[in-house]
């Protein structure tokens, strides 16, 4: 009698599966191209046309497009560790959780998020992985353990 007793409340105390919606690949790009236009752009007319002379000056430089990278994956960083979402990722409803426990990033794992996106970027094949998967991750997301989904 105790062996089924506790055969049912195992059965009964299973964890519900929580249905996740992924974020849709084009709505991540439009997001990404939303904050390049309101973080990055910015960051770089500031270094351009403040700090330096001009066009060409930022051109000759080769420590101003690093700092302008570096401002931008600090600012990514902060937004995604304090709400989850940055500016364009909000504007599609996206936000950014850790898989296992869908809770926000800490900024370290946010700034290592970035760093891994700047990796998956350059070597493109990383970009093209969501194309081949159901939960739509790419190369950065599958690094650092985090997935986009749709709020």
């Amino acid at each position: 009698m105790k062996f089924r007793k506790l055969k049912q409340k195992k059965q009964t105390n299973k964890p519900t599966k929580v249905n996740i919606l992924y974020a849709k690949y084009p709505e991540r790009i439009k997001a990404l191209i939303t904050d390049m236009f309101m973080i990055y752009m910015p960051i770089m007319f500031f270094i351009t046309y403040v700090i330096l002379s001009g066009k060409n000056a930022f051109l000759d430089s080769i420590v101003a497009p690093l700092i302008a990278t570096s401002l931008y994956g600090i600012i990514y960083a902060i937004f995604l560790s304090k709400t989850g979402q940055t500016p364009g990722k909000k504007a599609y409803d996206i936000k950014v959780v850790d898989y296992k426990s869908q809770k926000n990033l800490s900024f370290m794992m946010a700034l290592c998020r970035f760093i891994a996106f700047l990796f998956s970027a350059t070597i493109i094949i990383g970009l093209f992985i969501p194309f081949f998967r159901k939960d739509n991750k790419t190369l950065h997301d599958l690094i650092c353990g985090t997935i986009e989904i749709k709020i």
